[in-house]
């Protein structure tokens, strides 16, 4: 096998890059790659995207070899260059209206059945799939994005990396994978060599694979590899080995299918056109009936002057006229429909994107409908699917409150505590209680003693680039803000060794020895550390969850535990997550003993973990209380009211995160999901197959379910799924714990398939990805997380409390005019239909029309469309801020309240009366009666003109009975179409168009012969009157006996004036008892590697370059920030060609 050659900048014996093809699962793979480079500046950072190198991929089976190349471009896009147009006209013609004018194009083909022109079919037809294409074909442009070069603000892995090496000590790297689990990782890896590895797959939290240095072999786990979406903080630049790229990567194999979605109105409509074509069948059934006994009663009168074909006989023609009549009536089911609708859903998508309540300044960043086909479906959400991390909240912790001895410090507002007397104080850093910078500057020992353990107990790595200039590497957000706490208040973690840790104490430099660190864990849920100060005291300083501290408080501690206990109260009932602090002296003679008892505990083959436990819980006894921190995790502006709103909206929120079951908790309640009158809070949790019964124990009558899952999620599997979907649905509140990205997806699909109810997930990172794509609708979050949440959803922009605008507002509205427009328009249908449909039976079954042709063609396409276009576009019950006042509004949209099947069949009726109105009441004042000076008897074209006329006023009444909100566009529409009615009928029915286009336009005068008769007018008023008057009198009984909150609210708008915008409410202090625990986002181990001198000793920065970067006169050699171009796909290099020091 030929070996890669490396680049040039690369060629050293240091870096072999050689990858050999290797037995895995019965296939050889061979993944050759190129080496990705970060290089990252303080304020800018670029990164080199790997998006044209190719990663070639070698499998050889049954001793077969194929070459596949994989691009590590990610598309989010459903179509491409070659696939749009049959994609595109396979997805429309899943619409079955449309593959019905296809089959009845085919049937105007036919002289014999046709009554109509081919034209009058294609045009339309032809209108609405190049419209339908090209606004499917703008989502899909918009839907679309790759990014190559990025400027950020950190380096953000752009496929699967295997580390090689860093700029860290030992090549620790220092990731946050909060687009994967919300969390933030310390990761280090060895050198490279030879690598055997997994195919791809989806699993997240595993990586098989080996590493062979030197003849030694070495394991590789999911320690050694930085996944595509992970974001590099605080490290100069690393060397990666790409392993999967593109689609191969494992966030995008867990990223899910894009799918074809549709609104349940668009299913609904599907439905009820099979059921319009079986009506319709049934119409011409019966006319083809009539016909077949007309002609054998009536039709052989006329064959004397209208001979028959040959072999043309009463069936014949009846089968005939069955096809007629398919091609007349087929207004059922129009054409225009579909074009409408797309005008609609477009109009309503800007709305969005031009709503300045929707823009975010900050990011100037406005809300975006990325998609046009899915506005209605947003005012029929039931339930919604929430990410935490960056969705809910803001990512960052600040460090708010504290007790020390007794006495709370720290205010939510207020005087703002200056620390310019600090030289080493995070600028950042605000607090608001001057009184506690006092108390410790006069030297308080209590407080001094609190902040000295704040900057002894934790495992934060310092970096110190320049003098005075300190960044924190935490591994937890909770870590790094009580450290930078203890640095404002003049405790300063400057650095550390595995044996020591050096701090500034009130300008004093002071280095303390480390003896050992107790670390934390789930179970422990504290952790210490045993340090000797330069006098030779030896401390034990520890921090942990409150209900664990006092449980190993000495006795004399009672009455500060009380004080203390009221000050977490405080705090937890602001939302702030708390930490109690105590400390003990120890003696040396104890200590010398312990320590070598925990050396035997480590060495120990057996039992190392119980022993080890048994020794912390000796020595974490008679602990001296010291006080409690209270770390506030910022939520998103307007979150709890979003939810609050929502929840009033009868919304179903559920909260599927990758975090702790703690940290889930805590923000449950910190955004009023969690409240503390609900008494039946439990945890549905199981970590083995054997516990996964614990779901038939669970309480009927909960209020709230955390659902705790481990990688393998049981109670997702079949026979459990429909326990879990029960008990949940019986909560008032449901949040999923340590969640991957295709069990978020799992959690969606199961809802969306027993439920039947329309979803909505909204996220804001790429392990959002797999549940956005599953829900109905999908809602992307322009966060800190990357774009790829954004560029898989349905609609975007910058803070979750849009989303109650979203949904509410917009959503409704949506609903609303699309429910109107679709009655509306069936309305006006039908009862042209059935107009057609009555005079059928006066004309001997012989299909023909009872309106003028060119009113048929143009009925849809000019005299009714305005109109109704202008009312589903501008039309709103209530305005914005009653829609957002009472959101029960939403509630008619879950129920499918406003377009049904039930509402379908009332609008058949009511054609149908309209339709007898339309055509009777003309017929009887048209029979066999003359002009009022006696010259002309009425005739066929007069009886059209009439019918027609009232046609159109009437179904212009009853659109004007539909509109709640006038604007100057609809009343210009409504005029403006009845004006352009009767210009172009008194220009189509003039002599000249009739001299010019005979055979055309042979209604030559009909319109001033007729129209100048009082008789005519009175006709129009009677009908008029009598379609709109069940209606007026059937609306006005509703409203008075049974009124739906739209009419109560209406009426409430009508007594009221216009609510002034909610202003922003603090957040209300609840009474608590519950506190959260310990450093949630915190991970165990990380004691011992702290404490591990391999992996803290860090080389000189020249001997390490020089290593990797044999030219002295590198930019990058010498520590200065280099921007690489993109380096092409690595070719392979002959054998004889290979340098001969490349293994």
């Amino acid at each position: 096998m030929n070996q890669l050659s490396p680049p040039p900048h690369l060629a050293s014996p240091h870096w072999p890059l050689s990858l050999l093809p290797v037995p895995y699962s019965h296939m050889y793979v061979h993944y050759s790659a190129c080496t990705c480079m970060f290089v990252c500046e303080l304020q800018r950072v670029y990164m080199y995207v790997c998006t044209c190198t190719t990663v070639h991929v070698h499998v050889s089976l049954n001793m077969h070899s194929v070459l596949l190349s994989q691009d590590n471009a990610i598309r989010t896009s459903k179509y491409n260059v070659f696939s749009f147009l049959p994609l595109n006209l396979f997805e429309q013609f899943q619409r079955l209206a449309n593959a019905y004018f296809l089959v009845l194009l085919i049937l105007q083909l036919i002289p014999e059945i046709s009554s109509l022109s081919w034209f009058t079919t294609v045009v339309p037809l032809l209108l609405v799939l190049t419209m339908t294409a090209v606004k499917d074909a703008s989502d899909d442009i918009v839907r679309d994005g790759r990014y190559y070069l990025l400027p950020l603000s950190e380096c953000l892995s752009q496929a699967d990396l295997l580390l090689l090496t860093s700029s860290e000590p030992l090549n620790l790297v220092y990731i946050e994978t909060a687009e994967l689990d919300g969390t933030f990782i310390l990761k280090c890896v060895f050198p490279t060599g030879e690598v055997r590895c997994e195919p791809p797959n989806n699993r997240l939290d595993k990586f098989k694979g080996t590493l062979t240095v030197n003849g030694q072999t070495y394991a590789l786990d999911n320690d050694k590899v930085l996944l595509r979406g992970c974001t590099l903080r605080n490290t100069e630049w690393c060397f990666g080995l790409v392993v999967f790229g593109g689609p191969d990567t494992k966030l995008m194999q867990s990223s899910g299918k894009t799918v074809f979605k549709r609104t349940s109105i668009d299913g609904l409509m599907n439905v009820l056109v099979l059921c319009i074509f079986g009506f319709l069948a049934v119409m011409c059934s019966i006319l083809a009936v009539g016909n077949a006994i007309w002609e054998v009663r009536e039709g052989s009168v006329f064959i004397a002057f209208l001979p028959r074909p040959n072999g043309v006989n009463a069936g014949f023609s009846a089968f005939l006229t069955f096809w007629s009549y398919v091609i007349i009536l087929n207004t059922v089911v129009p054409i225009s429909l579909y074009v409408s609708v797309e005008i609609i859903r477009l109009g309503n998508s800007f709305y969005i994107d031009w709503d300045r309540k929707m823009y975010y300044p900050k990011s100037d960043t406005p809300a975006q409908a990325r998609t046009t086909t899915l506005n209605e479906e947003l005012g029929q959400i039931k339930y919604i699917f929430s990410d935490k991390t960056g969705t809910l909240t803001q990512n960052i912790m600040t460090f708010n409150k504290c007790s020390i001895n007794g006495k709370s410090y720290g205010r939510s507002i207020g005087e703002t505590v200056d620390f310019t007397w600090n030289e080493l104080a995070d600028p950042k850093f605000v607090f608001h209680d001057p009184s506690l910078v006092e108390l410790v500057r006069e030297g308080d020992l209590a407080a001094q003693h609190f902040f000295r353990l704040l900057a002894l107990c934790h495992t934060v790595m310092p970096e110190e680039k320049t003098e005075g200039e300190l960044y924190y590497q935490a591994q937890s957000p909770d870590e790094g803000a009580l450290v930078t706490a203890a640095r404002n208040f003049g405790f300063v973690f400057r650095s550390r060794t595995p044996e020591s840790i050096r701090i500034m104490e009130m300008g004093q430099e002071v280095t303390y020895d480390l003896l050992a660190v107790l670390d934390f864990n789930n179970v422990r849920k504290r952790m210490s550390v045993i340090v000797r100060s330069p006098k030779g005291k030896l401390i034990l300083f520890c921090k942990g969850a409150d209900t664990i501290v006092y449980e190993r408080l000495h006795p004399s501690c009672l009455k500060l535990k009380d004080t203390t206990t009221s000050h977490l109260n405080e705090y937890a009932g602001d939302g702030l997550r708390t930490l109690a602090l105590a400390y003990k002296d120890l003696d040396d003679d104890y200590m010398e003993d312990w320590r070598r008892r925990h050396h035997e505990a480590n060495i120990a083959m057996d039992g190392k973990e119980e022993r080890l436990d048994e020794l912390y819980e000796e020595i974490e006894k008679d602990l001296m209380l010291l006080g409690a921190t209270a770390v506030e995790d910022k939520l998103q502006d307007g979150v709890p009211q979003t939810i609050e709103q929502l929840a009033k909206a009868d919304i179903k929120i559920w909260v599927l995160t990758g975090d702790k079951q703690e940290t889930a908790e805590n923000i449950g309640y910190a955004c009023n999901m969690l409240r503390e009158d609900m008494t039946e809070v439990f945890i549905v949790a199981a970590n083995t197959a054997e516990g996964r019964d614990v779901t038939t124990s669970i309480s009927c009558f909960a209020n709230v379910i955390t659902h705790n899952s481990s990688p393998k999620a049981y109670a997702l599997e079949k026979d459990l799924e429909l326990e879990l979907l029960r008990t949940a649905c019986m909560c008032q509140t449901v949040i999923c714990c340590r969640v991957t990205p295709l069990q978020k997806a799992q959690v969606v699909e199961l809802v969306k398939h027993y439920k039947q109810a329309v979803t909505l997930a909204i996220g804001d990172g790429a392990n959002d990805v797999s549940m956005i794509k599953a829900a109905h609708i999908g809602v992307g979050i322009s966060g800190q997380e990357g774009m790829q949440a954004v560029l898989s959803s349905d609609y975007s922009f910058a803070q979750f409390r849009y989303l109650q605008r979203l949904l509410l507002v917009h959503g409704r509205w949506s609903y609303l005019r699309m429910c109107k427009f679709l009655r509306y328009f069936f309305y006006k249908n039908f009862t042209f239909t059935f107009v057609h449909f009555w005079y059928a039976f006066f004309c001997g079954f012989s299909a023909q029309t009872v309106y003028d042709e060119w009113f048929i063609t143009l009925y849809n396409l000019v005299y009714t469309a305005l109109p109704v276009l202008g009312m589903s576009l501008f039309d709103q019950d209530v305005n914005d801020r009653w829609s957002s006042q009472h959101p029960q509004l939403y509630s008619p949209g879950q129920l499918n309240l406003y377009f049904s099947k039930k509402a379908f069949v009332r609008c058949m009726m009511h054609s149908c009366y309209s339709s007898l109105i339309l055509f009777f009441i003309p017929w009887a004042a048209m029979y066999d009666t003359v002009r009022d000076d006696g010259k002309d008897i009425v005739d066929y074209q007069s009886f059209a003109l009439l019918a027609q006329t009232c046609l159109l006023i009437a179904v212009t009444i009853q659109l004007s009975l539909d509109t709640h909100y006038w604007t100057a566009v609809n009343q210009f529409f409504v005029w403006g179409s009845l004006s352009a009615y009767f210009a172009i009928t008194f220009t189509m029915y003039s002599n000249g168009m009739f001299l010019i286009f005979t055979s055309t336009f042979p209604f030559i005068g009909t319109a001033r012969n007729s129209l100048n008769q009082p008789n005519v007018w009175l006709t129009i008023l009677l009908t008029s009157i009598l379609c709109a008057l069940p209606v007026v009198a059937y609306r006005f009984t509703l409203i008075q006996l049974w009124p739906t909150i739209n009419d109560k609210v209406r009426h409430k708008v009508r007594k009221e004036a216009l609510p002034a915008p909610a202003p922003r409410r603090p957040p209300v202090r609840r009474i608590s008892t519950r506190r959260s625990g310990y450093a949630f986002s915190h991970a165990q181990g990380y004691g011992e590697l702290v404490t591990s001198g391999r992996f803290l000793l860090r080389r000189p920065q020249k001997i390490r370059t020089a290593l990797l970067f044999p030219q002295s006169d590198s930019p990058l050699s010498q520590g200065q920030p280099q921007l690489y171009r993109p380096i092409t796909a690595l070719n392979r290099v002959p054998e004889e060609e290979q340098p001969a020091q490349q293994s």
